[in-house]
């Protein structure tokens, strides 16, 4: 429930609300950067998170969960996305945004944090930074390829 919550509350606020009113103004990608880089703050308040946790954050989930909202038009589809990952962190016993879970098996990282993302979680490991950037620069071009991008609205004087 508590991913759940978290999931539909933050794609809510950064998706539902905050990146359509942005792209309204400036257009869908610069919608997409400012929504991204503000849920990657969002997130530094969180046990262990740095800089480059709140960097992580803002590609992978931020941009990635962003271009697929521009993709699918569908706030419950990003929510389902963001609810998937985090429980499947969860239920492995992988932090999640640098809260440590009670999940199926205890982990213990060893290692480059780069590559494990260290006590912050495995959102701040490298390789799911390049997985999601990969798959949202997937989910942009299909977002353009049906009509999904905004351009930047032009202010009459």
């Amino acid at each position: 429930m508590v991913q759940a919550g978290a999931a539909v509350t933050e794609e809510l606020m950064f998706r539902g609300l905050a990146l359509q009113a942005l792209e309204q103004r400036w257009g869908s990608r610069a919608a997409i950067v400012i929504t991204g880089l503000f849920f990657g703050v969002a997130h530094l308040a969180a046990p262990g998170a740095g800089a480059w946790s709140a960097l992580a954050i803002a590609l992978e989930a931020g941009v990635m969960l962003g271009a697929a909202f521009l993709w699918r038009r569908s706030i419950w589809f990003v929510a389902a996305l963001h609810f998937t990952w985090n429980t499947a962190e969860q239920l492995l016993g992988i932090p999640v945004s640098g809260h440590t879970p009670k999940g199926l098996f205890t982990v213990d990282t060893q290692g480059s944090a780069l590559l494990n993302g260290g006590t912050f979680g495995l959102e701040a490991s490298l390789v799911p930074v390049l997985i999601g950037v990969l798959l949202a620069v997937r989910m942009f071009v299909l977002a353009a390829r049906s009509g999904g991008l905004r351009p930047r609205r032009l202010v009459q004087r």
